[in-house]
């Protein structure tokens, strides 16, 4: 492992939290989300940079600061999440070598801790393959049928809920991403990339506060985490 770098997606609307304002650009704990996000890379000496991939017509994206750090530049985003990670990795493979990974990290998921971070990127580069962060589901799973009604309780002992950053190495993960958007699969992460290649990807447990914030309740969840966290 050479240089590791880092992807974050963020040109989309946030639809389902609705609203005038993307949710990357909502304020919680006294910064834009993104902003948080950023930071959270930011304070790892492990990224050499970072790409991030936006909707060229907002320009929201002047509101944050850390934009302007040595080690961000940016990228036009595309109409899904799987299009703007893709621009970044097209972007790195111009400066990168064979030799350098790469991770993927939600825009709207600013709590991510360095420890878990650290951890990750220690682990891959002990096994040599891919890792993402993943929590286990604490839930009891219900399989429904179309009229509401359950069908089967899913066995949770193996299931986690993958979270982001996820690392690879980074022509791996832009061959593998390609065949998918090539074929016009619907990608939701990039280990299902991964998979999908025939490429290991193991799980680092990350904690349940490194949430992506997708409804109302989240961005109050993660002002919390956020404030608690700056002893504020």
């Amino acid at each position: 492992m050479n240089s590791i770098w880092a992807v974050v997606p963020a040109a989309g609307s946030g639809r389902r939290l609705g609203g005038e304002i993307p949710k990357q650009y909502r304020e919680i704990a006294g910064a834009p989300l993104m902003e948080h996000t950023l930071r959270a890379l930011l304070e790892s000496p492990d990224i050499r940079g970072i790409v991030v991939a936006l909707d060229p017509s907002d320009r929201r994206a002047d509101a944050i600061n850390s934009l302007a750090d040595v080690r961000v530049q940016t990228t036009p985003g595309g109409a899904e999440r799987a299009d703007s990670v893709m621009a970044g990795l097209e972007l790195l493979a111009q400066q990168g070598s064979e030799d350098d990974w790469v991770l993927v990290h939600d825009a709207a998921r600013p709590c991510l801790p360095l420890e878990s971070l650290t951890e990750l990127i220690d682990r891959a580069r002990q096994s040599g393959e891919g890792v993402i962060l993943a929590e286990p589901v604490a839930d009891t799973l219900k399989q429904v049928a179309e009229n509401g009604q359950i069908s089967a309780t899913v066995d949770r002992q193996s299931l986690w809920r993958a979270q982001t950053p996820q690392l690879f190495p980074l022509f791996a993960l832009r061959a593998a991403l390609g065949r998918c958007l090539e074929e016009g699969l619907s990608v939701t992460d990039e280990a299902m990339a991964m998979e999908r290649a025939g490429k290991p990807v193991h799980v680092v447990e990350g904690p349940s506060s490194n949430i992506k914030v997708t409804v109302e309740a989240d961005l109050a969840f993660a002002d919390l985490v956020l404030r608690k966290r700056g002893g504020q």
